[in-house]
């Protein structure tokens, strides 16, 4: 049997296969490279990056839940002007896509960092974190918005010299309104989707289980509602759909797949096993190889009505 084509092109860019490390959960690479080969694996979409310097929430910041995990970190990072001084130097090396997430509290500052990123040579492309309050808007989340996710995208692609993913919030009535937002703009792929707001608490001290009451939920326990948003989004608009939520062994991500997804992030995963994502990819080949099929285009969007 010939071997297996994992290739896939994801908004006109190259990738040796669609599994791709979630930002958040693999931190800027050089801590899981002792785990696994990073160029193994199709990329890695590194913890956003805003244009000052974040420290974070106060702990607690993490929860276990019965099917997840429970997280207010606070988008805690060092930083564009570090990141590019002391993070990209290893990334550039390690063989892998990088893809860089971006965060701000307004469009200008959105932009600042996607402006300082264009002048740093191996990145592949930006992911906008959407779920960001917007502070010149009184607060309101962009990416529950459809006009403020739209204005957004925008202002970013005008500015930008590289390819823009938009990752969607989940925490909306019509994610694919939001979805087609955001191609409008001018998104070259959506990512679906980010956390859902969540909480918990402990009954025998009856306080929260995390420092700022809510957080944002991922894990198990969510895949089966981002694979419907998914699935809702591919039907939505023309732009490459990257799955994430809940992956953690190859048949999640194979659901994902036949819902339409282009691509898949694992994300919760890493924090039981560093080496998820490439124990999903390397389940992803045995996959294919069993259902007889040559390519990963072979399974993207069949699933069967």
């Amino acid at each position: 049997m010939p071997s297996i084509d994992l290739s896939i092109e994801l908004a006109g860019i190259h990738l040796n296969n669609p599994i791709i490390a979630a930002s958040g959960t693999f931190g800027y690479g050089e801590e899981f490279e002792r785990f696994a080969e990073l160029s193994r694996i199709g990329g890695i979409c590194v913890k956003g990056t805003s244009a000052r310097p974040i420290e974070g929430n106060l702990p607690p910041r993490l929860f276990p839940t019965s099917s997840g995990m429970l997280n207010s970190i606070g988008l805690e990072n060092v930083g564009v002007d570090a990141f590019l001084r002391d993070k990209m130097p290893l990334l550039r090396h390690v063989g892998c896509t990088v893809f860089v997430n971006v965060f701000g509290s307004s469009e200008d500052e959105y932009v600042e960092v996607v402006e300082k990123l264009n002048t740093c040579e191996g990145i592949a492309g930006y992911e906008l974190n959407i779920s960001c309050p917007n502070t010149k808007h009184g607060g309101m989340v962009f990416g529950q918005n459809a006009v403020l996710t739209g204005q957004l995208t925008a202002a970013v692609k005008s500015r930008s010299r590289r390819p823009v993913i938009v990752k969607l919030s989940p925490n909306v009535t019509d994610i694919a309104e939001l979805a087609r937002a955001a191609e409008q703009g001018g998104a070259d792929a959506i990512t679906v989707a980010n956390t859902f707001l969540a909480m918990a608490i402990d009954t025998d001290t009856f306080r929260p289980r995390i420092h700022t009451i809510t957080g944002g939920l991922s894990g198990p326990a969510i895949r089966p509602i981002t694979l419907r948003m998914v699935y809702q989004c591919v039907r939505a608009v023309r732009v490459p759909v990257i799955g994430l939520g809940g992956i953690a062994k190859v048949e999640d991500a194979v659901e994902y797949f036949l819902a339409g997804a282009s691509a898949v992030q694992v994300g919760t995963a890493n924090f039981h096993d560093p080496r998820a994502p490439f124990l999903v990819l390397e389940g992803l080949e045995r996959f294919l190889k069993k259902k007889g099929l040559s390519s990963i285009r072979d399974l993207i969007g069949q699933m069967k009505l």
